[in-house]
């Protein structure tokens, strides 16, 4: 492994993408240790500490910037939010399905609209978070000129944040956006581990036997999501000898890869947006019975927020699965270019045979998804066992690191060298 790492300097060019990308991380970081001006950020931490439903979700994707009032306190997620409202979008409006298959330019104009997007988002969500900071009594002077001046400054740096992602995709290794949701999340694993450590070895209230099993427990719920997140299904396809203009294309094998886990971590960011609206509307509610009551049956750890949880990341994720992949366009192209499942009758009949493996495959997927969720509310909840180590964040953080790892071994196998596996190449994913 460290020759591979070695390989990786030796080659100049990766070796300034790495360092660009590195540094651009780092300017990410120093931003989010800017407050936004006229915030008591004690106040704000203490009322974030206590449990802030929805919020507490969002501040979870930013790296903390939205408890502590950073100018990145909105992050990349209107940019997010942007990105799957247009995909979504696709199937409903023909216009935006034309350009989706148009290639690099329509591309180009769909990332233009997401951005356009992305500013109307900041600047409704800054507004928001303004007047909710007031109403929180954290702000040392109320007021028009406060909500103005949070406006500007929370908008300004998400599209600040959004220009790192996209310089990072264009100039650095990895994709920028991911790597920005990456580093905020593995910016909170040392103060995770620190307390683990603490209750280990100075509170002693866990015993070495625990912290043992919290070690395993991370290796295998790590090597698990590997496993799953590389995973797919593979039918083989077969194409034609045909000729094209004045060349004989000769006939070939290969295969169409169906992931398990084609939606990514989409469908547990809804889920969680759902499961936690008991609890937010509660923390507002105060004197609503109604509220309380609701809050109490779904709280997090018990029976029937596992369960409706588990069944709530179920259907998002067939549901996800279908917006983004159509098998009737994947059929329709391989006939158009001369390929065919054998045993298959190409169009109608070959996108059912997909349609019909991608939804078996979809299950596992959708469970695994769903136990990678639960489990750390089943340990903490249920048991008391203080598992940090997995849901959205582990899922996130492998898949990213996968693909980011996977580019670097491309680089290096262009130029002759030996990637980090030696049996096998490392498979890049789709979705978060």
């Amino acid at each position: 492994m460290i020759r591979k790492i070695t390989n990786m300097f030796e080659i100049s060019e990766l070796r300034q993408r790495i360092v660009f990308t590195i540094l651009l991380l780092i300017v990410y970081r120093i931003g989010s240790h800017i407050t936004t001006p006229g915030v008591d950020v004690r106040a704000l931490a203490e009322f974030f500490a206590r449990g802030a439903g929805v919020l507490g979700l969002y501040d979870f994707f930013v790296g903390g910037n939205l408890s502590n009032a950073t100018i990145f306190a909105l992050g990349i997620m209107p940019y997010i939010s942007a990105s799957i409202i247009l995909q979504l979008l696709q199937p409903v409006l023909p216009y935006l399905e034309r350009l989706a298959k148009e290639g690099e330019e329509g591309r180009r104009k769909i990332n233009q609209y997401t951005r356009y997007l992305t500013v109307a988002l900041a600047f409704f969500q800054s507004i928001a978070i303004g007047v909710f900071l007031e109403q929180l009594g954290v702000v040392t002077n109320p007021g028009t000129g406060f909500k103005l001046l949070t406006m500007i400054t929370m908008t300004s740096g998400t599209i600040f944040v959004m220009w790192l992602g996209e310089q990072i995709t264009e100039r650095g290794i990895g994709n920028g956006i991911s790597l920005i949701i990456f580093i905020g999340i593995v910016a909170l694993f040392p103060t995770d581990i620190t307390n683990t450590i603490r209750a280990v070895f100075v509170t002693q209230t866990l015993n070495v036997f625990v912290g043992v099993f919290l070690l395993a427990m991370v290796i295998a719920v790590t090597a698990l999501t590997v496993l799953v997140t590389q995973g797919q299904r593979r039918i083989p396809v077969q194409y034609a000898r045909r000729i094209v203009g004045r060349k004989m294309l000769t006939g070939r094998t290969t295969h169409l890869p169906l992931r398990i886990n084609t939606a990514g971590v989409i469908p547990i960011i809804f889920a969680q947006s759902i499961i936690v609206m008991p609890s937010s509307l509660a923390a507002f509610m105060q004197d609503n019975n109604f509220a309380q009551s609701l809050a109490f049956w779904l709280r997090p750890g018990g029976a029937i927020y596992i369960v409706l949880y588990t069944l709530i990341i179920i259907f998002f994720t067939y549901f996800y699965t279908a917006i983004v992949f159509n098998p009737m366009d994947v059929a329709d192209n391989m006939r158009k270019n001369g390929g065919f499942i054998p045993g298959i009758r190409a169009g109608r009949k070959t996108a059912d045979f997909i349609d019909r493996v991608l939804t078996r495959i979809t299950l596992p997927g959708s469970i695994f998804l769903a136990f990678i969720a639960v489990l750390p509310d089943i340990l903490i909840r249920q048991t008391g066992v203080p598992f940090y180590f997995g849901g959205t964040g582990l899922l996130i953080v492998v898949g990213v690191a996968l693909d980011t790892l996977q580019q670097i071994e491309s680089h290096l196998l262009m130029r002759h060298y030996d990637g980090f596996l030696k049996k096998g190449r490392l498979r890049g994913r789709t979705g978060f």
